[in-house]
C-alpha cells in the first residue's frame, strides 16, 4: 500500500510539481483520505519518503555507472560514466530530478535523515578524486584557488566527515565540477538551452571533458 501511495504521489509529481495533496492522491487511489493517513501523516512525510527514494535511485545509478569501468585507474573514464549516468537519470526522471533539485517546496524542510542519501552520488566523484589522489595522478588545472580562512575551515570539515584526505584547493575544485554537472543538466531539463544548443548529449560530455582538466583527471 505504502508504494502503491508512493507510485501515484509520483505521477502527481509529474502533472502538478511538488504541489502534492494527500487528498487528491487518496482520491486516485479510490480511498477516503484517512486511510492514506494511516501511512502517511502528513503531506511532508510523503515528500520526504518520495526524496529518500529519489536520492537513493540516483545514487544506485551513479554508483552502478562508475562501478561498471572495469579500470579504475581511468579516472576520467570513471567522471564521465558517472555524469552521463547523471544525466541520463534526469532526462528519465524529471519530476523527481526537479523534487530534489528545482525550486525549495513552499513550507517544507527536508529532515536531517536525507543527508545520506543525498551524499551517495557526489561520494562517486570524491571517491574518484581520492583514488587519483592517492596514486599521485591528479594533475589539476592551473587554476589553484587561494582559500579564505572561514572557506577552508568549512572545507576541511568536509574532508574529516568523509575521511577522504583530500586537500581542501582539490576539495574545492570538485566541488566545482559537481555544480557545473548540475547546472549543465538543470540547464538542459528545464528549458535554458532550447533555441541555443541543438547537440545536447555532445555538449553535455564537452563540459564534463572541461571540468575533467580542471579537477585534473
Amino acid at each position: 500500500m505504502t508504494g502503491e501511495i508512493k507510485a501515484i504521489a509520483r505521477r502527481h509529481l509529474e502533472t502538478d510539481g511538488a504541489n502534492l495533496s494527500l487528498r487528491a492522491v487518496a482520491r486516485d487511489m479510490g480511498m477516503v483520505s484517512s486511510a492514506v493517513y494511516r501511512y502517511f501523516a502528513s503531506r511532508d512525510e510523503l515528500l520526504t519518503a518520495l526524496i529518500l527514494d529519489a536520492y537513493s535511485d540516483l545514487g544506485a545509478t551513479v554508483e552502478a555507472a562508475d562501478a561498471a569501468v572495469t579500470d579504475r585507474a581511468d579516472l576520467r573514464g570513471r567522471w564521465k560514466a558517472a555524469t552521463r549516468a547523471v544525466r541520463a537519470w534526469a532526462l528519465a526522471k524529471p519530476a523527481e530530478y526537479a523534487l530534489l533539485f528545482g525550486s525549495p517546496v513552499p513550507g517544507y524542510a527536508a529532515p536531517q535523515d536525507t543527508a545520506v542519501a543525498a551524499a551517495r552520488s557526489p561520494l562517486v566523484l570524491l571517491q574518484i578524486l581520492a583514488d587519483g589522489h592517492a596514486a599521485g595522478t591528479l594533475a589539476p588545472s592551473a587554476v589553484r584557488p587561494r582559500l579564505a580562512r572561514p572557506l577552508r575551515s568549512d572545507l576541511a570539515a568536509v574532508t574529516s566527515q568523509i575521511a577522504l584526505g583530500l586537500p581542501e584547493d582539490v576539495l574545492l575544485l570538485g566541488m566545482t565540477a559537481w555544480l557545473e554537472l548540475f547546472g549543465a543538466v538543470s540547464f538542459e531539463l528545464f528549458g535554458q538551452l532550447n533555441n541555443v544548443i541543438e547537440a545536447r548529449a555532445q555538449f553535455f560530455d564537452q563540459q564534463m571533458e572541461v571540468m575533467s582538466d580542471l579537477i585534473g583527471i
